[in-house]
């Protein structure tokens, strides 16, 4: 047996040690690193050291077979080789995310809530390779260069993926966002008979607002699905990237990709303009050129669609009206109040029973009353609209929770997180809520 010894201190592995010591039964040799070296018998210390070291390295090499095995693996569960296995478990378990990270376990966002698959950290090599592996050489080489790459993946017998891959300390991380095989429709997502009214307009701009994850693309389909159904147009849609493949049905239907079939929103907008499209749908309205081209889109015969991330119809115009120049604010306000058509501004939240997410919805159509707020700059008045215009369907965010707790579908605590005006539920504010669930057992291969 072999261990560092310093004889100075008495101390074994010995960061400072000049050698090492064979130890046996009968005396030990010191080895030093200058060549002398010396045979030492009769040493209490050593033969202490010589008896306790053969009695750990024969306990070491004693068979464990009679020792219970206590893991449980689930035999439905597959065994993760690629990353194609992560996402049919995570589509199996109804999760809207899967996320693959370096030095982590996988986690998905389901119902709302993270939850961990109960497998092993994956390595940066490994995370590497499940993240490449899906990657075209050319998309290697544009996240390599760029450090980061988002786009759409279809997986044969599961379906659409928006993927996001990025550089972070710790090696590579992905976000998949699990999208449905099939467009839903309105009846599908429960949405209210009186939205269908934003898609039967000739001209006119309708926003779809909310913070991230929460459905806002899936509200889109919805409401162009309902176009292309019962109308005779050309539709183009302009996404990054693009989510829901749309069928033609009775309209024509173009879909173009940042970064694939276009370089940004802008001009892919401006190109649009050319292609005597009816109704535009843009994905994100995130810079104040594609805003611009958008709002002038409207006013000039075609009904255009997009998204903002903001949290209620008040905060819409005002984000609308602040990414302007103060001196071109007042030339806006009279343009949105002409050709803005409709508001919906919307949440997902866990549900009572822990079985999905409920959408919460704040509904605002533009009535005369509504455009003379706007043009006037009198915008913070709009909720009192809201609330005396139920009848037509509109509602505010504050109602369509008070809604969702009064047929038991949302529990008042998470009402009081969500809520624009926290004082009406305040009732609820110390109320227990629990979502905590299991990490999902399952077995791994390398």
């Amino acid at each position: 047996m072999r261990c560092c010894h310093d004889l100075a201190t008495g101390q074994a592995g010995s960061a400072k040690t000049a050698g090492w010591i064979d130890i046996t039964k009968r005396g030990a040799i010191v080895v030093m690193m200058n060549g002398k070296d010396h045979w030492i018998d009769n040493d209490p210390f050593l033969d202490s050291l010589a008896s306790g070291l053969e009695l750990e390295n024969r306990e070491s090499e004693t068979p464990q077979a009679d020792l219970p095995d206590t893991t449980w693996e689930d035999p439905s569960l597959p065994e993760f080789n690629h990353l194609t296995d992560y996402l049919a478990y995570a589509r199996q378990k109804q999760a809207s995310d899967l996320h693959i990270g370096a030095e982590v376990k996988p986690f998905m966002r389901r119902f709302s809530q993270i939850e961990t698959i109960n497998t092993d950290r994956l390595s940066p090599e490994h995370t590497q390779r499940i993240l490449f592996e899906i990657l075209s050489e050319e998309q290697r080489n544009d996240l390599l260069e760029h450090q980061g790459l988002e786009f759409s993946l279809n997986v044969p017998e599961q379906g659409r993926y928006r993927c996001s891959i990025i550089k972070q300390r710790l090696g590579w991380d992905g976000n998949f966002r699990l999208i449905h095989s099939t467009v839903p429709t309105f009846e599908d997502l429960g949405l209210p008979d009186a939205l269908r009214r934003l898609t039967e307009y000739q001209q006119g701009l309708v926003l779809v607002t909310g913070p991230a994850n929460s459905g806002k693309t899936t509200t889109l389909a919805a409401l162009i699905d309902m176009i292309n159904a019962n109308r005779t147009d050309h539709i183009i849609t302009i996404e990054h990237p693009i989510e829901y493949v749309h069928t033609a049905k009775k309209c024509q239907v173009t879909q173009r990709e940042v970064g694939k079939h276009t370089d940004s929103f802008a001009v892919a907008l401006r190109a649009a303009l050319r292609q005597d499209p009816d109704i535009i749908m843009v994905g994100e309205l995130r810079d104040l050129e594609t805003l611009s081209m958008a709002i002038s889109a409207s006013e000039t015969g075609h009904l255009v669609f997009g998204t903002l991330h903001t949290a209620s119809a008040v905060r819409t115009v005002s984000k609308v009206l602040d990414g302007f120049p103060f001196s071109q604010q007042a030339q806006i306000r009279t343009m949105i109040s002409e050709s803005l058509r409709g508001i919906i501004s919307q949440q997902l939240l866990p549900r009572q029973d822990g079985q999905g997410v409920a959408l919460a919805m704040e509904i605002l159509f533009v009535t005369t009353g509504v455009a003379a707020l706007l043009r006037d700059n009198k915008s913070l008045q709009i909720p009192s609209i809201m609330q005396t215009s139920r009848k037509m369907g509109m509602c505010l965010m504050d109602e369509a929770l008070q809604q969702l707790i009064d047929v038991k579908i949302i529990d008042g605590a998470v009402a009081y997180r969500y809520a624009e005006d926290k004082s009406k539920f305040e009732c609820y504010k110390d109320s227990e809520t629990s979502f905590e669930r299991p990490a999902f057992e399952c077995s791994t291969a390398s």
